[in-house]
């Protein structure tokens, strides 16, 4: 036999009374990594400010490891596909915990998103910020397939567009670095 706390959805307390909702404990590791360390909770534009965090971190970590062209290319996806991997799953939690869906203090798709994006870029200021405006684009306007990955379940929606909107970035990065 089934007992009635059994059946109760997450987040509910069951009383002799009815159903109360009952304030879910949130599970800090996702809450970091989904606000990208807090930065989701930035007005105006969280998703920008992430985005510009990356953009940071990526200029300063590639010039004090003094890596360029491949070795740059290859570490900037390993770093996004790290990224990917625990954001998809943080993503997932903070969106049941807090109750929306796709919140947009969940930035930790932002960072994944712009790191492919400059995956290719030269390492100086113009590309840095090319890439950039190229990622907040394409992720704004959200073109074939981003907005259908969008609609994915959980985390993996929230993350997957972002990296879509990274590749198209890329691509057009790719056909700058052709003549720039």
């Amino acid at each position: 036999m089934t007992k009635r706390s059994e059946l109760r959805p997450p987040g509910v307390r069951i009383h002799e009374g009815g159903a109360t909702a009952v304030p879910v404990a949130r599970t800090s590791w996702a809450w970091i990594v989904g606000t990208f360390f807090g930065i989701g909770r930035l007005k105006p534009g969280p998703g920008t400010w992430a985005s510009l965090a990356a953009l940071a971190l990526w200029y300063i970590g590639l010039d004090a490891a003094r890596l360029s062209g491949w070795s740059a290319a290859l570490v900037t996806l390993a770093g996004a596909l790290v990224v990917v991997l625990i954001g998809i799953p943080a993503s997932t939690i903070v969106e049941r915990e807090s109750g929306h869906t796709d919140p947009g203090f969940v930035v930790i798709d932002e960072v994944a998103g712009q790191w492919v994006a400059l995956a290719i870029a030269p390492l100086d200021v113009g590309h840095g910020l090319l890439a950039f405006a190229l990622f907040r684009f394409f992720d704004i306007v959200k073109p074939w397939p981003v907005r259908s990955l969008e609609r994915l379940h959980g985390g993996t929606g929230i993350v997957l567009d972002d990296v879509a909107a990274g590749a198209y970035g890329l691509l057009v990065m790719w056909l700058v670095r052709m003549w720039w």
